[in-house]
C-alpha cells in the first residue's frame, strides 16, 4: 500500500533546527495527503500525524486558536523543525504513520504501553498427514490457523487433549515418504497415535480424525462429550475402572475448554470488542476476542495520553497501532464511540485482512451489552492497577531518575552491570546483564568465557570481558554503518548510557581504561561494599558517594548486582560437569578416586569443598592429616 509513496527530498528533512525557518518552510508545504514528523530541539522525533492535506493540517499547529488542548500547545514550543513525506492517499498517509509511531514511539503520540503477541492452534494440512501445533504467529501458508488465544497454557492444554482423543501424530517425520523407516514412538504404545509412520493406519482414515479435531476447535465439543461418556460406561461396566477413570478426566478436560469459549451470540463471526476507561492521564483499553460467535478471552492494555485526549481520539489511536502489529483481524470491530478516521481505518483493516471490515458502534440489544461489559472491566482494572502501576514505575523508571540526580546524569535509558565468576581460577566465566527503564532485558544478557587469563584474576578477568564486549560493539556498528542500517542495533552495538560495575576504584578504573583504549565515553559507576560485602556507597568520578539505603535507587541497584551475579554463577555452574570437577581434584598428590568421590558425597561439591576448615578436610570419610592439608593448601595456596 506503500508503494507509491515519496519523500520530500526537497529541505525540510535534511535542515537543522538553527537553520529551519518555519514560517518559511509552511510555505512550501503541498496540499496532498501525507505523514508529517515534528523534532525538537535535539532532532528528537516528537510527534507524527497524518493529512488529508498536509499544507492546511500542519498550518494549523503554529497559528492562534483557544480550541488547542494543553498537549497541543506544549508540543508545539518544542518543534523546532518538521518534516513531511507525500503519499498518493490518505490511507497510504495511515499505514505509514502507524509505522513510524511503532518505530520512533514519540513523546506526544498517544503511546501503547506494552506489546503483547497471542499463540495460534495451527493443523498443517499442507501435509498428506496433518499435525496440531503450538504457533505463535499466523502465516500465509496452507495450514489452517485457530485462534488467536489469550492463554498460552490453554492451547497447550487443547493440543494434548485433542491428540489423546484422535490419537494424532506428535512427530516431525516426513510422511508418507518415511513410512515404516523407523520404529513406532513411546506415543504408539501407550495408545496416544495410530503411528501413520507405520502405515497402520490410511491417509482417509487419518484426515477424517484431524477434521474431527477440526470441527472441536470450531466449538463442536457434545459429540466429543456423548461418546467419551459412551466408552466410561463401557468400562465402569466391564469393571475397567482405571479406563473409567481417565475418560471421567478427558470428559473434564473437554468441559473445562468448553467453558473457556461461552457463547456470546449465535452469528458465529469473529469480532473484537473494544471499550475504555480513563482518568487523567491513565487510560486502559479492554478487548474480548470473540471467534466463532464464542468468546474465547480478553485482554487489557495501558496507554499513555494527556489528560484532555477524547476517547473517540484514545480509541483511534489505539486501533491503529494495535493492528497493525497483530497478524489477525477479525471481520468486525464493535466499539464503545465512533472513532476519528473511520472510514480510512475500515478501509486499511480491509485490506490488511483481504475482506471486508466492519467498525460499528452498537447502540442496543446484546452487542450494546457487551461494549458496556467490556467497559466496566477497563475500569475495574484501572481502578484495580492504578496503584500497582504506580509502585512499579516508583521501582523502575522513578529508580532510574533518583540515580540519574545522584549522579548527576540525564537521559539513562540503558545499563549494562558485569560480574566474574570462578572457583580458585577453574572456568572462569564473565556475565553482562542489562537493564533498560529499570527493567532487566534479558534477550540483551550476554556470557562470557574467560580464554586469555590463568588463575583466579577478577580484574584482568574484566578487562578481558569488557574489550571483547565493547570491540564487538564498534565492529557491529561498521557493518550495520556499511548496510546503512543504523536504526536496528544488535544488543552488541547498542551501547549502554551508564556501565555499573560490582565493585569500587579497581574494577571502575578497568572499565574506564578499556573504554579509554577504545575510545568511547561511557559513564562507568562503582558499588562500594562494606565489610559484610553489603553495597555502602557509590563510586563515580574519583568520589564515594554516599547512599540512601531506603531508596527506590539504591533498591534497583541491590536488584542489578544480585541479576549479575546470579546469572554468572549461573553460567559457571552449566560448565561444571562431574569429570571437570573430578579433573581438578586429580591434580592434587594422593587423592586417588576412592577419597576424590568420599569428598564428594561429604561436600556435595566444589565450592563445599574448597570453603571446607582443614579439621573437617581431615574428619571427611578415607581422609587423613596428609592428605587433608594437601587439598586445603591446593586451594588456598601454602607450602
Amino acid at each position: 500500500m506503500m508503494n507509491k509513496a515519496e519523500e520530500n527530498n526537497s529541505g525540510p528533512g535534511a535542515e537543522t533546527s538553527s537553520t529551519f525557518d518555519i514560517e518559511e518552510e509552511l510555505k512550501k508545504l503541498p496540499g496532498r495527503p501525507g505523514v508529517y514528523i515534528m523534532h525538537d530541539e535535539h532532532d528528537d522525533i516528537i510527534y507524527v500525524g497524518k493529512a488529508i492535506s498536509l499544507k492546511n493540517r500542519v498550518r494549523q499547529y503554529f497559528q492562534s486558536s483557544r480550541n488547542k488542548s494543553v498537549k497541543i500547545l506544549q508540543m508545539v514550543e518544542r518543534i523546532r523543525r518538521f518534516e513531511y513525506i507525500v503519499t498518493d492517499s490518505e490511507l497510504e498517509a495511515l499505514v505509514l504513520e502507524c509505522n513510524l509511531i511503532k518505530e520512533h514511539r514519540p513523546k506526544y503520540n498517544t503511546m501503547l504501553k506494552d506489546d503483547k503477541g497471542y499463540p495460534f492452534i495451527k493443523v498443517t494440512l499442507g501435509e498428506a498427514y496433518p499435525r496440531v501445533l503450538f504457533a505463535h504467529q499466523m502465516k500465509k501458508d496452507k495450514s489452517k490457523y485457530f485462534g488467536p488465544f489469550t492463554s498460552a497454557g490453554a492451547v497447550k492444554d487443547t493440543i494434548d487433549l485433542l491428540k489423546k482423543l484422535y490419537q494424532l501424530r506428535s512427530c516431525n517425520r516426513s510422511l508418507p515418504k518415511e513410512i515404516g523407516k523407523e520404529r513406532p514412538c513411546l506415543y504408539y504404545h501407550i495408545g496416544q497415535c495410530k503411528a501413520p509412520c507405520q502405515g497402520y493406519i490410511s491417509q482417509e482414515e487419518y484426515r477424517k480424525s484431524i477434521g474431527e479435531a477440526m470441527d472441536f476447535l470450531n466449538g463442536n465439543h457434545m459429540p466429543v462429550i456423548k461418546m467419551l461418556e459412551g466408552k466410561m460406561n463401557e468400562a465402569a461396566e466391564a469393571m475397567e475402572f482405571e479406563k473409567a477413570i481417565e475418560y471421567r478426566e478427558l470428559i473434564a478436560s473437554v468441559r473445562q475448554i468448553a467453558e473457556r469459549q461461552k457463547i456470546t451470540h449465535g452469528d458465529g463471526e469473529d469480532k473484537d470488542v473494544l471499550a475504555m476507561a480513563v482518568d487523567g492521564g491513565d487510560a486502559v483499553v479492554q478487548v474480548f476476542f470473540i471467534r466463532g460467535g464464542k468468546m474465547i478471552g480478553r485482554d487489557h492494555f495501558y496507554l499513555q495520553v494527556a489528560p484532555h485526549d477524547t476517547k473517540s481520539a484514545i480509541l483511534d489511536s489505539f486501533i491503529k497501532q494495535y493492528y497493525a502489529g497483530t497478524p489477525f483481524v477479525p471481520r468486525e470491530l464493535m466499539l464503545e464511540v465512533e472513532i476519528e478516521d473511520h472510514d480510512v481505518v475500515e478501509q486499511w483493516l480491509s485490506e490488511k485482512r483481504g475482506g471486508r471490515v466492519y467498525l460499528r458502534v452498537p447502540k442496543k440489544g446484546t452487542k450494546e451489552k457487551l461494549v458496556e461489559l467490556a467497559a466496566e472491566n477497563a475500569a475495574i482494572v484501572l481502578n484495580k492497577d492504578r496503584e500497582r502501576i504506580k509502585r512499579e514505575e516508583g521501582r523502575t523508571i522513578g529508580a532510574v531518575r533518583e540515580l540519574e540526580r545522584l549522579l548527576g546524569l540525564e537521559g539513562t535509558a540503558r545499563m549494562e552491570a558485569y560480574d566474574i565468576s570462578n572457583i580458585s581460577g577453574f572456568e572462569s566465566v564473565g556475565s553482562m546483564i542489562v537493564y533498560e527503564k529499570g527493567k532487566p532485558k534479558r534477550n540483551d544478557y550476554r556470557k562470557f568465557k574467560i580464554r586469555n587469563v590463568q588463575g583466579p584474576d577478577d580484574y584482568a578477568s574484566m578487562e578481558e570481558v569488557l574489550t571483547r564486549r565493547f570491540t564487538h560493539g564498534l565492529e557491529e556498528k561498521k557493518e550495520l554503518a556499511a548496510k546503512n542500517q543504523s536504526e536496528e542495533l544488535g544488543s552488541f552495538s547498542r551501547f549502554p548510557d551508564l556501565i555499573l560495575m560490582d565493585g569500587g576504584k579497581g574494577q571502575v578504573n578497568v572499565a574506564l581504561r578499556v573504554l579509554e583504549k577504545l575510545q568511547i565515553d561511557i559513564p562507568v559507576c562503582g558499588m562500594v561494599k562494606d565489610d559484610f560485602h553489603r553495597t555502602r556507597g557509590l563510586y563515580y568520578q574519583n568520589e564515594e558517594l554516599p547512599i540512601d539505603t531506603r531508596s527506590e535507587s539504591f533498591k534497583l541497584i541491590t536488584r542489578i548486582q544480585d541479576e549479575a551475579h546470579r546469572f554468572a554463577i549461573e553460567y559457571h555452574r552449566s560448565l561444571r560437569s562431574k569429570q571437570q570437577v573430578h579433573s581438578l581434584l586429580d591434580e592434587i598428590e594422593g587423592i586417588g578416586p576412592t577419597r576424590r568421590k568420599a569428598l564428594m558425597r561429604t561436600f556435595k561439591s566444589l565450592e563445599g569443598i574448597r570453603d571446607a576448615s582443614l579439621e573437617e578436610l581431615a574428619n571427611a570419610e578415607s581422609m587423613n592429616a596428609a592428605s587433608a592439608r594437601k587439598v586445603y593448601e591446593y586451594f588456598h595456596g601454602g607450602s
